[in-house]
Protein backbone atom coordinates (compact mmCIF):
# COMPACT_ATOMS: atom_id res chain seq x y z
CA UNK A 1 0.00 0.00 0.00
CA UNK A 2 1.36 3.08 -0.82
CA UNK A 3 2.99 5.37 1.69
CA UNK A 4 1.08 8.55 3.14
CA UNK A 5 1.87 12.24 3.67
CA UNK A 6 1.11 14.18 6.56
CA UNK A 7 -1.44 16.16 4.44
CA UNK A 8 -3.10 12.72 3.15
CA UNK A 9 -3.08 11.29 6.74
CA UNK A 10 -4.65 14.01 7.57
CA UNK A 11 -7.42 13.78 4.88
CA UNK A 12 -8.17 10.04 6.07
CA UNK A 13 -8.39 11.03 9.48
CA UNK A 14 -11.30 14.11 8.59
CA UNK A 15 -13.32 11.41 6.31
CA UNK A 16 -12.92 8.69 9.31
CA UNK A 17 -14.45 11.29 11.76
CA UNK A 18 -17.13 11.95 9.43
CA UNK A 19 -17.85 8.33 9.53
CA UNK A 20 -17.49 7.90 12.62
CA UNK A 21 -19.82 10.77 13.59
CA UNK A 22 -23.00 9.72 11.39
CA UNK A 23 -22.78 5.97 13.86
CA UNK A 24 -22.19 8.27 16.87
CA UNK A 25 -24.96 10.38 15.80
CA UNK A 26 -27.61 7.74 14.86
CA UNK A 27 -26.78 6.01 18.22
CA UNK A 28 -27.14 8.96 20.61
CA UNK A 29 -30.19 10.11 18.93
CA UNK A 30 -31.69 6.73 20.44
CA UNK A 31 -30.77 8.14 23.86
CA UNK A 32 -33.07 10.97 23.54
CA UNK A 33 -36.42 11.93 23.82
CA UNK A 34 -36.34 15.53 22.63
CA UNK A 35 -37.87 16.30 19.11
CA UNK A 36 -35.61 19.08 18.34
CA UNK A 37 -32.48 17.83 19.80
CA UNK A 38 -32.88 14.59 17.20
CA UNK A 39 -33.99 16.72 14.59
CA UNK A 40 -30.41 18.19 15.04
CA UNK A 41 -28.68 14.90 15.34
CA UNK A 42 -30.47 14.01 12.01
CA UNK A 43 -29.30 17.60 10.32
CA UNK A 44 -25.48 16.72 11.82
CA UNK A 45 -25.80 12.81 10.11
CA UNK A 46 -27.03 14.46 6.89
CA UNK A 47 -23.62 17.06 6.94
CA UNK A 48 -21.67 14.19 8.10
CA UNK A 49 -22.43 11.92 4.78
CA UNK A 50 -21.85 15.17 2.87
CA UNK A 51 -18.47 16.13 4.50
CA UNK A 52 -17.63 12.45 3.87
CA UNK A 53 -18.75 12.37 0.34
CA UNK A 54 -16.77 16.11 -0.27
CA UNK A 55 -13.37 14.77 1.11
CA UNK A 56 -13.47 11.35 -0.39
CA UNK A 57 -13.45 13.08 -3.54
CA UNK A 58 -10.46 14.74 -2.61
CA UNK A 59 -8.69 11.64 -1.70
CA UNK A 60 -9.60 10.33 -5.37
CA UNK A 61 -7.65 13.59 -6.54
CA UNK A 62 -4.41 11.87 -4.96
CA UNK A 63 -2.86 9.77 -7.65
CA UNK A 64 -2.44 5.97 -6.36
CA UNK A 65 -3.39 6.95 -2.68
CA UNK A 66 -6.79 6.71 -3.22
CA UNK A 67 -6.72 2.86 -1.44
CA UNK A 68 -4.67 3.96 1.57
CA UNK A 69 -6.36 6.92 2.23
CA UNK A 70 -9.85 5.16 2.52
CA UNK A 71 -8.22 2.20 4.64
CA UNK A 72 -6.49 4.87 6.68
CA UNK A 73 -10.35 6.41 7.18
CA UNK A 74 -11.63 3.03 8.15
CA UNK A 75 -9.05 2.76 10.73
CA UNK A 76 -9.83 6.02 12.44
CA UNK A 77 -13.74 5.95 11.82
CA UNK A 78 -13.30 2.22 14.25
CA UNK A 79 -11.13 4.00 16.55
CA UNK A 80 -13.17 6.75 17.11
CA UNK A 81 -16.25 4.23 17.40
CA UNK A 82 -14.65 2.11 20.22
CA UNK A 83 -14.28 5.50 22.20
CA UNK A 84 -17.90 6.30 21.60
CA UNK A 85 -18.53 2.51 22.43
CA UNK A 86 -16.27 2.63 25.60
CA UNK A 87 -17.79 5.92 26.65
CA UNK A 88 -21.28 5.48 26.20
CA UNK A 89 -21.55 1.93 28.10
CA UNK A 90 -24.73 0.00 28.62
CA UNK A 91 -26.34 2.23 30.85
CA UNK A 92 -25.79 5.29 28.49
CA UNK A 93 -28.46 8.35 28.56
CA UNK A 94 -29.27 11.10 26.27
CA UNK A 95 -26.62 13.50 28.63
CA UNK A 96 -23.89 10.87 28.12
CA UNK A 97 -24.30 10.66 24.48
CA UNK A 98 -24.24 14.61 24.29
CA UNK A 99 -21.36 14.87 26.33
CA UNK A 100 -19.86 12.41 24.46
CA UNK A 101 -20.70 14.15 21.18
CA UNK A 102 -19.34 17.43 22.34
CA UNK A 103 -16.03 15.70 22.80
CA UNK A 104 -16.29 14.24 19.33
CA UNK A 105 -17.44 17.16 17.70
CA UNK A 106 -14.10 18.88 19.08
CA UNK A 107 -11.86 16.82 17.71
CA UNK A 108 -13.46 17.35 14.58
CA UNK A 109 -12.72 21.24 14.88
CA UNK A 110 -9.49 20.72 15.54
CA UNK A 111 -8.86 18.19 12.96
CA UNK A 112 -10.39 20.31 10.16
CA UNK A 113 -8.04 23.49 11.30
CA UNK A 114 -5.06 21.02 11.30
CA UNK A 115 -5.70 20.18 7.74
CA UNK A 116 -6.16 24.17 6.70
CA UNK A 117 -2.78 25.31 8.13
CA UNK A 118 -1.03 21.75 6.86
CA UNK A 119 -2.80 23.17 3.41
CA UNK A 120 -1.49 26.80 3.58
CA UNK A 121 2.00 25.23 2.65
CA UNK A 122 0.59 22.45 0.27
CA UNK A 123 -1.52 24.98 -1.57
CA UNK A 124 -3.87 22.37 -2.55
CA UNK A 125 -7.06 24.24 -3.59
CA UNK A 126 -9.73 21.91 -3.16
CA UNK A 127 -8.54 20.77 0.12
CA UNK A 128 -8.54 24.87 0.94
CA UNK A 129 -12.06 25.33 -0.31
CA UNK A 130 -13.18 22.19 1.52
CA UNK A 131 -11.77 23.32 4.80
CA UNK A 132 -13.43 26.47 4.12
CA UNK A 133 -16.58 24.63 3.84
CA UNK A 134 -16.24 22.12 6.44
CA UNK A 135 -14.89 23.84 9.53
CA UNK A 136 -18.03 26.41 10.04
CA UNK A 137 -20.11 23.20 9.87
CA UNK A 138 -17.92 21.28 12.08
CA UNK A 139 -17.81 24.74 14.62
CA UNK A 140 -21.50 24.80 14.32
CA UNK A 141 -21.70 20.80 15.80
CA UNK A 142 -19.71 21.94 18.31
CA UNK A 143 -21.72 24.73 19.70
CA UNK A 144 -25.16 22.42 19.26
CA UNK A 145 -23.37 19.49 21.17
CA UNK A 146 -22.55 21.75 23.74
CA UNK A 147 -25.63 23.44 23.96
CA UNK A 148 -27.77 20.08 23.38
CA UNK A 149 -25.51 18.81 26.28
CA UNK A 150 -26.59 21.81 28.92
CA UNK A 151 -30.11 21.72 27.68
CA UNK A 152 -29.82 18.05 29.08
CA UNK A 153 -27.81 18.85 32.19
CA UNK A 154 -30.47 21.92 33.15
CA UNK A 155 -33.24 18.52 33.12
CA UNK A 156 -31.38 16.93 35.78
CA UNK A 157 -31.94 16.04 39.11
CA UNK A 158 -29.10 17.14 40.97
CA UNK A 159 -29.56 15.30 43.41
CA UNK A 160 -30.81 12.15 42.33
CA UNK A 161 -28.48 8.92 42.42
CA UNK A 162 -26.41 8.38 39.58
Amino acid sequence: MAELTNLETKVAEVIGLAQAAQGATEKIEKLVDDGELKQQLQKMRKEATETEERTTQIAESFDGKKTAILEKARETKQEATEMMQTYLGDDADGLDGFEFLTMAEAGEVGHWQVLGTMNQRAGIGGIQELVQWATPIQERHFQEAKQGSLKLAADEDPNEEA
